[in-house]
């Protein structure tokens, strides 16, 4: 009895403590806040996808890497401001994100136990971008078939459950502040682009990700631990 005990024991064991990191994928849609355009803090103009990899350090933090792809489209027609309508600018643009950082969960997260796993989370760290150069010159976009790269800080908000033993499934929305005021072509860099720069050129520009997460958990811990 003692020996059928602790072989279903170690049973249980595979497949619940087989949790510690996860690895998985994104997809959702993607849209800038700047000066062409809506100015809508989430408002998905084009699709997004990727990929991205948690080590589950602890209940309540995780670190986080991910690389991230969208499109965007800034269109000042669909704007509520009377002042883009008239003006009209509109442009295409396209982000590809590398970005690292710390996951924080609202209640502990351990999917280690028995039962739901479910909370709220934050992530926050240090973004790399790459996205295409334009410049707007008489109401029309010029494409010089040039990518930039700029730092951006992540803000991302998000709810995460676990489906099963492997599977978690979540939902976010992540805000980048970008050190760059030109995803939109209204302030391009350089003594020969100055002259076609236009709105706001003390603020930069962001871009918001949002859409659902699916992560496969894997990676062992010592089956004394499994039912902390």
């Amino acid at each position: 009895m003692r020996t059928l005990i602790v072989v279903i024991s170690a049973l249980i064991c595979g497949q619940l403590c087989a949790q510690t990191y996860e690895v998985g994928v994104f997809a959702g849609g993607l849209n800038n806040i700047g000066d062409v355009g809506k100015t809508n803090y989430i408002a998905p103009s084009g699709l997004a996808f990727g990929g991205l990899f948690k080590w589950n350090k602890s209940k309540r933090y995780a670190w986080r890497g991910s690389i991230l792809y969208g499109t965007f489209e800034a269109d000042d027609a669909k704007s509520d401001l009377a002042s883009r309508q008239q003006r009209n600018y509109a442009i295409d643009n396209s982000v590809l994100e590398v970005s690292a950082g710390l996951e924080f969960n609202f209640v502990e997260y351990n999917l280690h136990q028995l039962g739901p796993v479910f909370t709220p989370y934050l992530y926050t760290g240090l973004t790399y971008f790459r996205y295409g150069y334009h410049y707007f010159d008489a109401g029309q976009v010029q494409d010089i078939n040039q990518k930039d790269g700029a730092l951006a800080i992540p803000m991302t908000v998000g709810l995460k459950a676990r489906l099963n033993n492997v599977l978690i499934i979540g939902a976010e929305v992540g805000a980048r502040y970008t050190f760059t005021d030109n995803l939109d072509g209204s302030n391009p860099e350089g003594s020969n682009y100055e002259p076609f720069s236009f709105g706001n050129i003390l603020s930069d520009d962001w871009y918001v990700f949002s859409g659902i997460t699916v992560t496969y958990t894997f990676g062992r811990k010592p089956c004394s631990d499994c039912f902390e």
